[in-house]
């Protein structure tokens, strides 16, 4: 089940089994889509309109040609509406500075959308580093905020 007992979306559950999908099927899945670059954002955002449909909505904000794609879910629960923000990165520099970069990121678009629930997904598609050192799930403190990272 990926709601909380009152409702609410449970995002961490939705997003771990999105890590565990990903890592069972991403080269299946990414050789389908023509521009490399964009598959492993369509895919997650595939992932989770199938879900959010039941009960929310996804709104993007395309970023064209800076490599980006924000994702705001609106979930309506019986407590009011929740929202979260996701941004999703491609790595491209190292692990630690397209972090740094995505932290900056999500925080801007926490406090645009007055949005309290952020997660950042770095998509690393070096085929020479293994899954292990891909998949991670972290905490990170930015501007008095906690982010959520997620590595895939």
């Amino acid at each position: 089940m990926l709601g909380a007992p009152d409702g609410r979306l449970d995002l961490s559950k939705l997003l771990a089994a999105f890590q565990e999908f990903f890592r069972e099927n991403a080269e299946t899945w990414l050789e389908r889509f023509a521009y490399k670059e964009a598959g492993p954002q369509l895919l997650m955002q595939a992932f989770l309109q199938r879900i959010i449909n039941g009960g929310g909505r996804i709104e993007r904000e395309y970023g064209l040609g800076r490599m980006r794609t924000d994702l705001l879910v609106i979930w309506n629960w019986p407590g009011g509406v929740q929202k979260a923000v996701i941004e999703l990165k491609v790595l491209h520099k190292s692990r630690e500075a397209t972090i740094a970069a995505g932290l900056a990121q999500t925080a801007e678009y926490l406090d645009r959308t007055g949005t309290a629930e952020g997660h950042l997904v770095i998509f690393d598609r070096d085929p020479g580093r293994s899954w292990e050192e891909k998949i991670f799930r972290e905490e990170r403190e930015y501007a008095g905020r906690t982010i959520t990272v997620w590595g895939m």
